[in-house]
């Protein structure tokens, strides 16, 4: 399967069945994603990337509902909930990357793309962020997939949502896709489909391409705000972290090292990418999977073992473009006034419109 030119897509089958409770429920025909056509002015893994950045760009939601949910006793997570006038619709549960939030453009774009379709989204802030780094002693990191099991949990106790997808963006994506694959076939009954973008489910392979001299630049403003948080936790909660342990941390795999395994219950760094990895359960996904990764992604890497276990699971919809770079895929326009060209936004929500 080429990608250098074309854009490589291996869909799930037309048809299949999933497990809801005790019944049999019929899964809708494979979604068949559109191509991705970079823009014009915009080609290239740095150039899209830092594009998606730095380019203006508004989108006008309506207030949402804050809500805080506790997905471990004295550890709540901020969610921002937007609802449809009757909440008795399909809900994204959508979760943002390494240093994101939910103030994420591409949290908002997803927003608007799913509230246009007459879905509910509920844009999950990860432990610490979105402004929470005071409400808990502890740390977020791509193994915490069941943070987001408890945010959908909580959805369905509180709003009897009946039925909701997960969207996930590069760590985000891993966690969504670990979920996904954890469950298996055990999931909730209202669990419907897992959509990933950039997923980071080679954490290692990701790590080390960071540190290449090409992406120093990306590592340097992951650990910028990365160390700026670590020292928040620690005027925060004097007694449980130490600022000390930042000393000589000069690549991320060095702050996952001393900082994340050591607080967080990993060995160290080789023992927690290899723990909390999506690729170790992607053959046990079982609700349809929408993935998509851009080939000249600067630092996302999909190891060959691993992109085997993505082609060989039936469920999984496979996209790799040949250019998008990371969690960007800025196209033309189609001469839909709706549409910005922020062409993964749209895809995952289309995906997501098979099971309103």
């Amino acid at each position: 399967m080429g990608t250098s030119q074309t854009q490589a897509i291996k869909a799930a089958p037309s048809s299949s069945r999933i497990e809801s409770g005790d019944a049999l429920a019929q899964v809708p025909a494979a979604f068949v994603p559109s191509v991705f056509r970079p823009h014009r002015w915009l080609r290239g893994g740095h150039v899209q990337t830092i594009a998606a950045f730095f380019l203006p760009r508004r989108v006008n939601l309506p207030i949402a509902e804050d809500r805080l949910i506790e997905v471990e006793p004295g550890v709540p997570v901020l969610c921002h909930c937007y609802w449809q006038e009757a909440r008795n619709a399909l809900t994204l549960i959508v979760v943002h990357g390494l240093e994101g939030s939910t103030e994420s453009q591409y949290m908002l774009g997803v927003a608007r793309n799913g509230l246009a379709a007459g879905m509910n989204v509920v844009l999950m802030n990860q432990r610490n962020c979105g402004g929470m780094d005071h409400c808990a002693p502890t740390l977020y990191n791509s193994s915490r997939s069941a943070d987001v099991a408890v945010v959908a949990r909580n959805l369905i106790e509180q709003d009897a949502i009946p039925g909701f997808v997960l969207v996930g963006f590069s760590m985000g994506g891993n966690l969504v896709l670990k979920l996904a694959g954890e469950w298996g076939s055990d999931g909730p009954g209202e669990f419907r489909g897992v959509a990933a973008v950039c997923p980071a489910v080679n954490l290692a392979a990701g790590a080390d391409a960071l540190h290449e001299p090409a992406n120093r630049v990306y590592e340097y403003y992951f650990l910028l705000q990365l160390f700026q948080r670590f020292r928040r936790k620690v005027r925060h909660f004097p007694g449980s972290f130490d600022r000390s342990r930042l000393r000589g941390v000069r690549t991320l795999r060095e702050f996952d090292d001393r900082v994340t395994a050591h607080y967080c219950g990993f060995s160290d760094a080789d023992d927690y990418y290899a723990r909390a990895a999506a690729a170790n359960v992607i053959d046990r996904i079982a609700r349809p999977a929408l993935v998509i990764h851009a080939v000249n992604d600067p630092f996302i890497r999909i190891l060959t073992e691993t992109r085997e276990a993505l082609l060989a699971n039936p469920n999984i919809t496979y996209v790799e473009a040949p250019d998008g770079g990371h969690c960007a895929f800025i196209g033309e326009r189609d001469g839909d006034a709706a549409y910005d060209g922020r062409w993964a936004e749209r895809e995952v929500v289309e995906f997501a419109k098979q099971f309103r």
